[in-house]
């Protein structure tokens, strides 16, 4: 994998390069340092995230809005659908609706149709080996 280098801002602070698949389930674990995080806007792999954030924090107390959105991230990241989710962050956002992270959750699940079934046929240790 190859990052970009974080380059200096005109204060001669480095900038930040981060990956939020690196740090989701910290995340997940302790939601509310996602409120004060210094790299928070680097942090989010779209700008529908970062403005969808926003709009979580002025309608939400803020502890429920770092949970929404760590589940944002954490569904983006295990559902492997970032653009598409990204996309549908943007509508809500026109729409001025926050997300609704059940209906997400049923859209990016996937289709049983197509899991393997798994058979498992449990024996006696001595008849295994």
């Amino acid at each position: 994998m190859t990052l970009a280098r974080g380059r200096s801002g005109g204060s001669g602070r480095h900038g930040h390069v981060v990956d939020y698949r690196h740090v989701i389930h910290a995340l997940r674990r302790k939601p509310m340092a996602l409120l004060n995080l210094v790299y928070r806007d680097q942090l989010f792999p779209r700008e529908a995230y970062r403005l969808t954030f926003e709009r979580l924090c002025e309608q939400l107390p803020p502890r429920a809005a770092c949970k929404t959105m760590g589940e944002l991230l954490s569904l983006a990241h295990e559902r492997t659908c970032e653009a598409h989710l990204g996309q549908l962050l943007q509508r809500y956002l026109a729409e001025h609706r926050l997300p609704d992270l059940n209906e997400l959750r049923a859209r990016f699940a996937p289709d049983p149709a197509s899991l393997p079934e798994v058979c498992v046929q449990l024996c006696r240790r001595s008849a295994c080996s």
